[in-house]
């Protein structure tokens, strides 16, 4: 198959799923139950037409993301110390553990107590992420050829460029994959917060009244938003993770 046909192929799958999607509205007949992608559309043009819905993206946005960040960044030095401390790597496998076992609603609500509303999505978003890069990478660490680390050993290379030359690019696939997965459960989690938390100007606040009021339009408008976002950031955290390799 051609590269140029398949654009074509995807968007004729994505048109078709959207024609059985407002066909099941109609059927439905019921704007509570089910509305359609025309429906959603309109009530997104309604909803980017006022100030405060670009307000609610750009906090939740700078939340979630700052909650990411630290979590990826706690993760690699936290993970990094492990590899090279087996002792360290003992003592934080029991946080670890309990951290990836304990439900988000739990640790929602113990949230709320301990850092407020306002700064609940960073809480809950750094939690879920730092397990993911913490344990991708010590695997990324642990995944390196000790054929070139024997080599390193025999002409003496330094530790930075050990480091620079041979770990980044084992834990670099390791990273990735991580990302892959710690981007989507960042966004979803973060947002989940947002809806229990219910803090002032953000999207879980949006989607809690959308619930309220009934407004199935506004609970699929706001859902759209986060995936939009969240794929967008995915592509562009990703992409700078590239540009580092190349560095």
């Amino acid at each position: 198959m051609k590269p140029t046909a398949l654009p074509a192929k995807k968007a004729g799958i994505i048109f078709l799923w959207l024609l059985a999607w407002q066909a099941i509205s109609l059927s439905v007949h019921n704007s509570i139950i089910l509305v359609g992608p025309l429906e959603v559309v309109r009530a997104l043009w309604v909803q980017a037409a006022m100030a405060d819905f670009w307000k609610t993206i750009a906090l939740s946005f700078g939340k979630i993301s700052l909650g990411f960040l630290l979590a990826f960044g706690s993760g690699i030095l936290a993970g990094g110390a492990a590899w090279r401390f087996p002792l360290l790597k003992d003592l934080l496998e029991p946080l670890i553990s309990l951290i990836k076992s304990v439900p988000v609603a739990s640790f929602v609500i113990l949230a709320l107590i301990w850092v407020g509303s306002e700064n609940l999505s960073v809480f809950i978003a750094f939690l879920v992420v730092f397990p993911i890069i913490y344990i991708n990478t010590i695997a990324g660490f642990m995944s390196t050829d000790p054929k070139l680390l024997e080599m390193a050993r025999v002409f003496r290379m330094q530790g930075k460029k050990k480091l620079l030359y041979i770990y980044r690019p084992a834990l670099r696939p390791y990273l990735i994959s991580g990302c892959r997965v710690a981007l989507g459960m960042g966004w979803k989690s973060g947002v989940a917060a947002e809806v229990i938390g219910v803090p002032s100007h953000s999207i879980g606040e949006k989607l809690y009244m959308a619930k309220i009021y009934l407004s199935t339009a506004d609970l699929f408008a706001w859902t759209l938003v986060i995936i939009v976002i969240s794929a967008l950031f995915e592509k562009f955290f990703l992409w700078l993770l590239s540009l580092a390799q190349e560095v």
